[in-house]
């Protein structure tokens, strides 16, 4: 059990090892579905290209949806994108540097489809058996041109009838194969050619630049985690505090209605317990929370957060918030107790 919350606790502290065991996963998962996917051409003039085409192209559009579902990223790179600047400004690079990130991870499982599809060839022969130039091939010197359309229709199934055991099918079949899995070794060249590029000539920029985006990438990504655990902390809290509140009043208005009935059969040696004080409750580590005591105070925190994120700079001074709720100037709502902490 420690093992596996040691496992988790990793996973939970590093996004980056979690998106590329999601982009491996799914390209594991992309090779079992093509390999156990049964390829049916219909063998018709009007349909071949649009199955073939659609196989081809279908599958990868939705892996890469996949992909960015999969990708936490994705979402706080729009996040950051369509924010107010506020107190904050926006860097474009930052932006560049996760949309990068996010889509070459998403790209993965994608291309993995469109290179097996293409050596494995049976796409490209239902897509474009059809447009094949019957005059490389000599088996088709006496025949109609209708008829060589039907042949070359029938190319991809050869168990029809009309193709079966035809040399003629055999040559077109051979040829497409040969030039779809060109297409998808040169494209696999292609992939490796400029990996191996954007390694090497990565040193000869400037490194600086790359670390500060990569920093704050992660920066604003972490920022959101705490900002979201910390929203739940207080929220549970604050239940808590509602909850404890209600049954507090209602205790009241039984005492004053003379309900309660176990306040006589209490001896003079067991004095009630006083209830615990609304404030703040010392070394709870939550004061911080509890000075947060109201819907409108809620409300205004997560609106600011949004509209008006701090400034990244720990010593800046309070008049930046313009009397919002900061950890040096707090705002408290009227009928509120006041707290040097507001932080959320």
């Amino acid at each position: 059990m420690d093992k596996f919350r040691t496992l988790f606790q990793h996973f939970q502290s590093s996004s980056e090892s979690v998106m590329n065991g999601i982009c491996l996963l799914l390209a594991m998962v992309t090779v079992k579905l093509y390999s156990s996917f049964d390829f049916n051409c219909p063998c018709l003039a009007r349909y071949n290209a649009l199955y073939g085409l659609g196989l081809l192209f279908t599958p990868p559009i939705a892996l890469f949806l996949c992909g960015l579902l999969a990708n936490r990223q994705s979402v706080v790179m729009v996040e950051e994108w369509r924010r107010p600047a506020g107190h904050r400004r926006k860097d474009p690079g930052i932006i560049r540097y996760m949309c990068s990130s996010v889509l070459q991870r998403a790209l993965a499982a994608p291309l993995v489809w469109i290179l097996l599809a293409l050596l494995d060839g049976k796409c490209f022969v239902c897509a474009f058996s059809s447009s094949v130039d019957p005059e490389k091939f000599l088996d088709f010197a006496n025949m109609t041109p209708s008829q060589v359309q039907l042949f070359l229709a029938k190319v991809p199934c050869k168990e029809d009838e009309l193709v079966r055991n035809s040399p003629a099918r055999k040559a077109v079949s051979r040829y497409l194969r040969c030039l779809s899995q060109a297409i998808g070794w040169s494209l696999t060249l292609l992939l490796i050619l400029l990996a191996f590029l954007a390694r090497c000539l990565r040193p000869c920029f400037d490194q600086t630049i790359l670390l500060q985006r990569r920093y704050w990438s992660n920066y604003v990504d972490l920022e959101q985690k705490l900002f979201d655990e910390t929203c739940c902390e207080h929220a549970r809290d604050f239940a808590h505090r509602c909850v404890l509140h209600f049954f507090a009043s209602m205790q009241s208005e039984m005492r004053a209605r003379g309900l309660r009935r176990d306040s006589a059969c209490r001896g003079p040696e067991t004095p009630e317990k006083p209830e615990p004080p609304e404030g703040l409750d010392g070394g709870s580590g939550k004061a911080h929370l509890r000075a947060v005591s109201s819907q409108e105070q809620v409300d205004h925190l997560l609106s600011t957060w949004y509209s008006s994120k701090p400034p990244l700079d720990l010593t800046a001074s309070s008049g930046l918030w313009g009397g919002g709720l900061s950890h040096r100037a707090p705002t408290v709502v009227p009928g509120t107790r006041a707290s040097p902490h507001t932080d959320v």
